[in-house]
């Protein structure tokens, strides 16, 4: 198993920039992809972005060119540059294993003032 926790959540002023970290701990060895998924009010779950192993990266349209992800090992993070309100939401830390099991963080709160 895999335990993914984030970190770097909080309040920022539209157009500003935040920086989520996640660190998975456990069978690392097994992990395949990494990733962020947000979910906004009365939302679903919604992917945000995802990187393989060996650095394929896939973002939802809503965030290219603004978004960044980035992985070191069991680490990944997700550079948020001119936020929007819209990208208020709780962000989760998503991991898939070569097993196809998938495991997510606890979530971090992103808020976006106007």
């Amino acid at each position: 198993q895999v335990q993914p926790v984030e970190s770097g959540g909080g309040l920022v002023q539209a157009g500003g920039s935040l920086k989520l970290s996640c660190a998975a701990s456990g069978n690392i060895f097994s992990i395949s992809v990494m990733g962020w998924y947000r979910q906004a009010p009365g939302k679903q779950r919604e992917l945000v972005a995802t990187i393989t192993s060996s650095g394929n990266t896939v973002y939802v349209d809503s965030v290219k060119g603004r978004f960044t992800i980035s992985r070191n090992n069991a680490m990944v993070y997700l550079q948020m540059n001119s936020l929007k309100p819209e990208d208020t939401a709780v962000y989760y830390c998503y991991v898939r294993l070569i097993t196809g099991i998938n495991s997510w963080g606890q979530g971090t709160q992103v808020t976006v003032s106007s």
